[in-house]
């Protein structure tokens, strides 16, 4: 008799700088969602997909859950915070990505970062997993079990899952154990795509990324990436790709290109390496950068920018 296949959606949530999107990226096997040590560099739902002969899975990477409400004030902060609860209705699983280390520094953290979660799914009857995430960065793993005690307690439907996205340990048995959630269903995508996100899209973010490493304090977080042009020549196997860099500021459009353009140049450069694995071929990507002071508050102009 043959294997019933099975198909569905997972939501990632949590607070920011957990490693959703790193935790994405492990779960896909490929890079989908842009990873940096900053928190909330995720502004937008992205929808990463796993496929294989009997399942498919759809997981969506969402912006960081603030615990400070003034952090997520304005057009594109209530754009973030949106696209994070929306992405509920349409899950068949939930799963709360936490950082252990975090809560093993700093216990106190660990209810002022869950409030309004665990208020959300405490008559929830999806399954609900806690990934208890980033245990690779201690090594005494008893320190977890106050941790593990405390979620447990807090959220007592819940299956807790301690592991590392980054070291990938536990990623087969968290994969088995959503794929058991999911129900029966036929695929919805093609089994060889890996986001619903256009190339373009992914593109920009990746430009972001290169942003967020290589700027420092507010500066990466007050830029918008647009993809103006995107020519393919299959003949040389080629992409030209014209992107604009926005800025909000005169002063941020300098540190953005940096001294005699060393920065824009370093930026282009690790960008490049990225998307040529994202489009299979040689890249000629060419970056400017604009200021546009009140794009902040322009909430049109985040849903342009494709970011």
């Amino acid at each position: 008799m043959a294997k019933a296949h099975r198909c569905g959606w997972v939501v990632l949530m949590g607070p920011p700088n957990a490693g959703k999107s790193t935790l994405t990226n492990a779960l896909i096997g490929q890079k989908v969602s842009i990873v940096t040590s900053k928190p909330q560099t995720t502004r937008d739902r992205i929808v990463g997909i796993c496929s294989n002969e009997n399942s498919q899975i759809i997981f969506m990477d969402t912006p960081g859950l603030h615990h400070d409400r003034n952090q997520m004030r304005g057009p594109l902060g209530k754009q973030m915070l949106q696209a994070a609860w929306q992405s509920l209705s349409h899950a068949h699983a939930i799963m709360m990505v936490l950082d252990a280390d975090l809560y093993i520094r700093r216990p106190e953290f660990l209810d002022r970062d869950i409030m309004a979660l665990r208020s959300a799914f405490h008559e929830e009857e999806r399954p609900v997993f806690v990934v208890v995430n980033k245990v690779d960065l201690f090594s005494d793993k008893s320190k977890m079990l106050p941790l593990l005690e405390k979620l447990s307690t807090e959220l007592p439907k819940a299956n807790i899952f301690p592991m590392s996205a980054v070291k990938k340990d536990g990623l087969i048995e968290l994969k088995k154990l959503l794929l058991d959630a999911m129900p029966e269903a036929e695929a919805q995508f093609p089994k060889d795509q890996l986001s619903t996100a256009p190339t373009r899209f992914l593109c920009a973010e990746i430009i972001r990324e290169k942003l967020f490493e290589h700027l420092r304090q507010e500066v990466p977080y007050t830029t918008a990436v647009d993809v103006e042009a995107w020519e393919e020549i299959p003949e040389k196997n080629q992409t030209i790709i014209n992107a604009v860099i926005y800025v909000a500021r005169a002063q941020h459009k300098a540190m953005v290109i940096g001294r005699a353009g060393a920065t824009i140049k370093e930026i282009g450069t690790q960008a490049r390496v990225d998307i040529r694995k994202l489009v299979g071929g040689k890249v000629h990507l060419e970056l400017w950068v604009k200021i546009k002071e009140n794009w902040l508050e322009e909430i049109n102009t985040y849903r342009e920018s494709d970011i």
